[in-house]
């Protein structure tokens, strides 16, 4: 998927041969992924069907269930989401990796759930999704909690809040790390305002998607969210 990606497991007791067999599980999830979606891998599915190399019926039924996600948050977010993405050329093409990270660390994250008294934290380039198995508490001085650190992006250097989590994913949005290479459909160009947003709640696939679309869209997209994505939090800097 073009990043590093990295799990981190706590707990008391822990069955290393049990960890072990989910830790490879859910790589195993993730390199999945990365074969169907790269975009830098020519063998990919979403490369082969870019090309006309086959045909949707043809590539992983995950293909078409990004579809799907990208269709439903492109309505959800008023617009301000989109899996067609301008490509070198000049023109736009099916592009879900936008959806595809946080998906993937979402799905990444079951065998991890399975696992008694351990608490995971798997990031994915920054973005993260904190997890447990059911016997731990979300609160209390048994919970096992993790601290977030959300980037100043006009201050690289410098953390300008803390989260402290149980459960839950953040992810951020924004053009400090990588300049304008966010897309706005709606006016059709390139974001490239300072700032970020960071949403968190229970998925990294909508915590991601929503992120990007509150940092792009308009009033009626912060709209929508408000309405809609009650689950959620975002903060804007």
């Amino acid at each position: 998927m073009g990043m590093p990606v990295s799990l981190h497991l706590r707990g008391d007791g822990v069955d290393a041969l049990a960890a072990a067999r989910a830790v490879e599980e859910a790589f195993g999830v993730l390199r999945e992924m990365d074969s169907v979606f790269s975009t830098y891998r020519d063998d990919s599915d979403l490369m082969r069907l870019r090309r006309g190399q086959v045909q949707l019926a043809q590539c992983s039924p995950l293909v078409e269930e990004s579809l799907r996600i990208g269709e439903e948050a492109h309505e959800l977010t008023k617009g301000a989401f989109t899996t067609l993405l301008p490509t070198g050329a000049g023109d736009l093409a099916f592009d879900p990796t936008g959806l595809v990270k946080g998906w993937a660390v979402d799905r990444a994250s079951v065998p991890l759930r399975r696992l008694p008294g351990i608490s995971f934290c798997v990031n994915a380039g920054g973005d993260l999704l904190v997890g447990a198995h059911d016997d731990l508490p979300v609160s209390g001085p048994d919970a096992i909690l993790w601290r977030v650190g959300i980037e100043d992006p006009r201050d690289r250097q410098r953390i300008a809040s803390t989260l402290t989590l149980a459960r839950g994913a953040v992810a951020t949005s924004g053009t400090a790390a990588r300049g304008a290479h966010l897309y706005d459909p709606v006016k059709g160009e390139l974001v490239g305002h300072p700032g970020s947003v960071t949403v968190t709640g229970p998925t990294l696939l909508w915590a991601d998607i929503w992120a990007t679309a509150l940092f792009v869209g308009s009033e009626s997209t912060r709209e929508a969210f408000a309405r809609s994505a009650t689950d959620y939090l975002s903060t804007a800097l």
